[in-house]
């Protein structure tokens, strides 16, 4: 049975604007609350702050970026958040773009394969208790966490093309996609999870969780179409080399390198479930076809045009209909 979660559609400045996320995954069948990397508030703060203000729910990281923090302190907030949370985490992790790496760090990664490989690896031994050493080659340090009883933290990946899924088959608990069309999971990165899974002997395969972007075409309600909140929910990921390489292999003409263009693909590949309540239910339930173990309802471009009570009200209305209530 495939689980449904909510992604945080905002970047919060206060901590107020994220409560009213909490507790619908508090209130609802929603299983866990994600965030992205964000650059103002910084996502592992907002999720202790939240159980702070007595909002206790899962979480996730979907996904934060290797360049701003070493894999110790990587590992130690990922705990320390379910220490305060008191539930489960999912600590997503990517290289994020070779721009970013080249600001952060002062060059791109040569091997992102490599540095990630080694990444996952350390903080999946600091979270286990393990003293870790490693001795490169972009990481040298040996450490172990402070041992304390905490909720698990299951590592995650993030994962767009064939590469980074089979080492996550390898080496990762949790595949973390965003904007993947589903049959591109289920033609493509699935097949690549099971061929590293079975590379690495493992006999249990990494679940799937999918970040899906949606919104509702509701009367009385301008500028819902599918095309345009997909957007303004995900511009900046239709103009990336990364995502329009792996747009382009699940289908997507990209070559005009326009927007809307590229937004039209998206929608026609449903990477992006819009319409009416009934058609997001179908193109959800693709990603359930697909294979898929958990999907994110990614509601930013909702919560851009039409505030927090209209994304509540989406998010809502698309969980009855997909999921069971508590």
């Amino acid at each position: 049975m495939t689980d449904y979660s909510v992604l945080l559609p905002c970047v919060p400045r206060r901590l107020e604007q994220a409560l009213p996320f909490a507790g619908l995954v508090q209130w609802t069948g929603a299983t866990r609350l994600w965030q992205g990397q964000a650059m103002v508030m910084e996502p592992h703060q907002t999720f202790t702050g939240l159980a702070g203000a007595g909002f206790r729910v899962p979480t996730g990281f979907g996904v934060t970026l290797m360049p701003l923090r070493h894999p110790y302190e990587a590992a130690l907030q990922a705990r320390s958040v379910a220490l305060a949370t008191g539930e489960s985490v999912i600590a997503g992790f990517g290289p994020g773009a070779a721009a970013f790496q080249a600001n952060i760090l002062g060059a791109p990664y040569a091997k992102p394969l490599q540095v990630a490989r080694q990444y996952v690896t350390a903080v999946r031994g600091l979270l286990d208790g393990e003293t870790v050493e490693m001795d490169g080659p972009h990481y040298t340090f040996r450490g172990q966490l402070a041992p304390a009883v905490a909720p698990r933290v299951d590592v995650g990946l993030g994962v767009l093309r064939p590469g980074m899924a089979r080492l996550a088959g390898e080496v990762a608990d949790v595949v973390i996609t965003w904007l993947t069309p589903p049959a591109y999971l289920r033609e493509v990165i699935l097949p690549a999870v099971e061929e590293g899974a079975a590379r690495a002997g493992r006999t249990t395969l990494p679940r799937i969780v999918a970040m899906v972007p949606t919104g509702l075409q509701k009367d009385g309600r301008e500028g819902d179409v599918p095309e345009r909140l997909a957007v303004i929910g995900n511009a900046p990921h239709m103009q990336a080399p990364h995502y329009l390489d792996m747009l382009g292999r699940a289908g997507v003409d990209v070559r005009s390198g326009k927007l809307e263009d590229v937004a039209r693909g998206v929608v026609e590949t449903g990477a992006f479930a819009g319409g009416d309540l009934p058609q997001v239910v179908k193109a959800l339930k693709a990603f359930e076809e697909a294979g898929v173990d958990e999907i994110v309802l990614n509601s930013t471009a909702v919560h851009k045009l039409f505030g927090t009570q209209e994304t509540l009200s989406d998010l809502s209305t698309i969980l009855k209909a997909v999921v069971a209530p508590h």
